[in-house]
């Protein structure tokens, strides 16, 4: 191990999430308090809590002596100048489609010195997701129409990786992935199924409050009560957690194919107005 990081410090839940995977968990001696929710077993492990990426502080990096940092757009620019000043190899992810997640998957295993454990990894996540794939084919059911968003105000459609985990779940994205758009803009498309998966939000998106606001009461998906939650650590976290979120999506989607999973949350009623 002379070779690769033993000190590492993660500042982004995916990179925590795919160390846990990739066995490289004991090398974390810092991340942040969002990788708690991915990771539980970071709680026994007492490690050094940091900013994320996004409000990173140097101070906090440089007090764990790290020899690696991994961190994800959006970040701290001058945090990062001051890690690499410092001497210490920085990773930088920016991932928009399942492709470039096995990309950094393969990239931290190779740093760690565990290539065929993140090969492994990367072949499992894709397994499961053209074995989906294959089960909705062969079920041959309707391909649903689905509006996913990461964020409610404003309104943003979830990421690339997000659209292809719809697609292989027998779906298609309502709108442009990652791009804001608009109430009124999802009210005329009128989706067949509608998803929230807030960031830091969890489960608690209030999904009958906010179809009353959007004015979104007599859109087919919330006369049909199809309108979920799906805890956003399950969409909205690039690693193989990915996999949870596909089946979720799977069983929201075709509740005749695939059991419901236990972390998504169906809105309880159609409301009928204000």
């Amino acid at each position: 191990m002379a070779n690769h990081p033993t000190r590492i410090v993660s500042l982004q839940p995916s990179a925590t999430v795919t160390l846990a995977e990739l066995g490289c968990l004991d090398r974390v001696v810092a991340c942040t308090k969002y990788c708690l929710d991915v990771v539980p077993e970071v709680h026994g492990l007492k490690r050094m809590i940091v900013a994320d990426s996004w409000t990173a502080n140097r101070d906090q990096i440089l007090a764990a002596y790290p020899d690696f940092v991994i961190a994800a757009v959006p970040y701290q620019i001058d945090a990062v100048a001051e890690i690499l000043k410092a001497g210490i190899r920085f990773l930088g992810l920016a991932p928009h489609a399942l492709h470039d997640i096995y990309v950094d998957i393969a990239a931290i295993a190779g740093v760690m010195g565990v290539s065929q454990r993140g090969d492994d990894v990367i072949a499992a996540m894709q397994k499961e997701i053209e074995h989906v794939r294959h089960t909705v084919q062969s079920a041959e059911r309707p391909r649903l129409r689905v509006f996913c968003e990461e964020w409610g105000k404003p309104l943003i459609a979830s990421q690339g990786w997000v659209a292809e985990l719809i697609d292989a779940a027998g779906g298609a994205l309502v709108g442009e992935p990652g791009k804001q758009t608009t109430a009124e803009a999802i009210r005329a498309a009128d989706p067949d199924v509608l998803i929230a998966a807030w960031c830091g939000a969890g489960e608690r998106v209030p999904l009958e409050k906010i179809v009353v606001q959007r004015g979104w009461s007599a859109m087919r998906a919330v006369r049909e009560r199809r309108v979920y939650c799906i805890p956003d650590e399950y969409l909205n976290t690039p690693a193989p957690t990915l996999i949870q979120g596909l089946h979720a999506l799977a069983g929201a989607l075709h509740p005749d194919v695939f059991p419901a999973s236990h972390a998504t949350r169906r809105i309880a009623q159609a409301p009928i107005g204000i």
